[in-house]
């Protein structure tokens, strides 16, 4: 079952279940992705339809952020909760027995991050890293090849990890690709992740504005897709 919020589908999952169905991909033996979108996502989806065909390609799609349950349940069609991408990762990282890949951020923070996982989890095997600081895919595709993950943590920033993922599935034989935005800068220390009493009152972006105010160029779009929500709302009422 899917909701769509926009353009954007998203599974209609908790974060038990998308767990839960992340594994049976890893499992399927074949190459695969996961999206995460949040609100500024799927706004950007409206005006570049290549980002839109990526998150649309998805073999799961969940809810990162309270701004799309509020949509949905706006838009009649709730969702159960709200599945961020860290969250989503390490439900899996906790279940997961095999090697992950990691692909994203500053020149040395896939490593650190590798680190911690690795500490953190003993069944998960660092099977290699990379920076997020590339223009051609091809050399990183060679690379996650030869190291054949099972799971593939993309934090690029969007559109690039939704757009990575969506070409690398027709070169990858197997393994998950996972879109996780910043998530490999709070695995590694350098970026605190919002208490979590912020978290239950879905003020988590608030707490990432104040730490973090260049954060606020995003408000625009956060307010058009608002307004955007609205105006499907009144469209459906009217149909």
């Amino acid at each position: 079952m899917s909701i769509r919020v926009l353009s954007v589908c998203f599974d209609h999952l908790t974060l038990a279940s998308a767990a839960d169905r992340a594994m049976e991909l890893i499992r399927s033996g074949k190459s695969a992705y996961v999206c995460t979108p949040n609100p500024e996502i799927v706004w950007m989806c409206r005006s570049d339809p290549a980002l839109d065909a990526a998150v649309a390609g998805a073999d799961m799609t969940t809810a990162d952020g309270t701004g799309i349950l509020w949509a949905a349940k706006l838009l009649g069609q709730p969702l159960p909760e709200r599945v961020t991408g860290y969250d989503l990762m390490t439900a899996v990282l906790e279940r997961l027995s095999g090697r992950v890949y990691f692909l994203g951020g500053k020149p040395g923070v896939a490593q650190r991050a590798a680190q911690a996982v690795s500490a953190r989890y003993p069944a998960v095997i660092p099977a290699g890293c990379r920076d997020g600081y590339f223009d051609d895919p091809a050399p990183v595709l060679a690379d996650i090849l030869a190291a054949e993950p099972d799971l593939i943590l993309v934090c690029l920033g969007s559109p690039k990890q939704e757009l990575f993922m969506a070409d690398a599935r027709k070169t990858l034989p197997r393994g998950l690709m996972m879109g996780l935005g910043g998530s490999l800068d709070v695995l590694a220390g350098d970026v605190p992740r919002a208490p979590e009493r912020w978290q239950k009152a879905g003020l988590e972006w608030l707490y990432r504005i104040l730490r973090q105010p260049r954060r606020l160029v995003r408000l625009p779009r956060l307010a058009a897709f608002v307004l955007a929500v609205l105006g499907q709302k009144v469209k459906n009422r009217g149909s």
